[in-house]
């Protein structure tokens, strides 16, 4: 018996839609501005059957192809060992992290007059909620998340400076990254990057390449 339309996780449904969405869109079946107008109506609406009736009209499913390439655009692979715990240490150095990456459950991070810049736009989680611990001493640390991302700081300052630019709990939060620990002359700063609509909408386009199709801007 198949689970009511209304007891799915919202979430769930949405993707599979804008999947379908993207399908359509890759093969020039609907227009740009079709495409990101139906994507910003599916980003915004908490009901089922609104984002089912979006692409009520639309013929081609996502297939197993696009299953893969969907996978290598949004999780790069690695091993769970490499998911646990992980550390950046940085002294009068400068370290960063972005594009692909795996985020770990418990990343530690050691500044002393240098910085660190994570950026997690194009990260995968290796869980639902990851622990920060930063210890700064005359650094600069920075978080930058997509939309999707809530951050909760925990950062004791102490001569320091703290800046958040992203909402505690965004209305469709995925992931929860909580930001502890210690910074003594430095600065910890917080804010959003990439929203998962420009993800999806660089991620239709590349399909579209894919199918010989010119690509939008």
């Amino acid at each position: 018996m198949a689970v009511k339309l209304e007891d799915r996780p919202i979430d769930q449904v949405r993707e599979e839609c804008i999947d379908k969405l993207i399908v359509n869109y890759s093969h020039a079946i609907i227009s740009q501005e079709a495409f990101e107008r139906r994507l910003d109506e599916m980003m915004a609406t908490t009901e089922h059957q609104v984002l089912l009736d979006l692409v009520a009209d639309l013929p081609k499913e996502a297939d197993k192809q696009y299953a893969e390439d969907k996978q290598s655009t949004f999780a790069p692979s690695a091993t769970s060992a490499d998911a646990a715990e992980d550390k950046i240490v940085s002294i009068l150095s400068s370290n960063s992290r972005k594009g692909p990456w795996l985020v770990p459950k418990k990343l530690a991070i050691i500044d002393v007059l240098g910085s660190v810049e994570l950026d997690f736009s194009q990260a995968t989680f290796a869980d639902t909620q990851v622990e920060i611990e930063v210890k700064s001493f005359l650094g600069s640390v920075s978080i930058a998340v997509p939309e999707d991302v809530a951050v909760v700081s925990r950062v004791t300052n102490i001569l320091a400076s703290s800046e958040e630019h992203a909402p505690p709990q965004p209305q469709h939060a995925r992931h929860t990254i909580v930001v502890t620990g210690m910074s003594l002359i430095g600065s910890v700063d917080v804010s959003v990057k990439r929203s998962m609509r420009e993800r999806w909408v660089d991620f239709a386009n590349s399909m579209r390449e894919a199918f010989g199709l010119e690509r939008r801007t």
